[in-house]
């Protein structure tokens, strides 16, 4: 289950962003190689002035940023019968540098947003790129959620440049 809170007023502009990320963590979870089971977590869709004080206050970087995740601490043991869902955590999304990096590109802002969520949720479950390879197998599964929700690859332009 993904809730989804509206905390920057930009989103106003967006009545459907809260139905595209649904709809693309829905498609990375049955897409991902994971059991999330019947796990929660919640997405917040903030300003650049909110994420930046998570950037600075999580990762000591003060500027704004597109997307940050907040993977849950998971408990030990076995879940029983009368256990709440499993929290994977919490995904950020800034409004205004989500904008401007999809009209920069030239891509539908849902498709960007998609992107971003499906990115969020990939981390949430334990994905990174803070290596290579480790960034090569992310983005090939980012790619085909995204290609499973009719959303052209992301990575198509950097690669037509190298």
């Amino acid at each position: 289950m993904t809730e989804v809170l509206v905390v920057a007023d930009a989103w106003q502009n967006e009545p459907d962003a809260e139905a595209v990320i649904q709809r693309a963590i829905a498609a990375a979870a049955e897409m991902a190689d994971a059991d999330t089971g019947e796990a929660e977590l919640a997405v917040m869709l903030t300003d650049d002035s909110g994420i930046r004080t998570l950037n600075n206050n999580w990762r000591g970087i003060n500027k704004p940023t597109n997307v940050l995740s907040f993977p849950a601490l998971q408990p030990s043991g076995a879940a029983g019968p009368d256990d709440a869902p499993r929290m994977l955590g919490d995904i950020a999304i800034a409004y205004e540098t989500t904008r401007r990096e999809a009209d920069d590109e030239q891509k539908p802002f849902d498709h960007h947003l998609s992107h971003l969520a499906v990115h969020g949720f990939l981390h949430l479950i334990g994905y990174d790129h803070e290596k290579d390879d480790d960034a090569e197998a992310m983005e090939a599964l980012e790619t085909e959620i995204l290609a499973q929700l009719g959303i052209p690859d992301p990575y198509a332009d950097r690669e037509r440049m190298n």
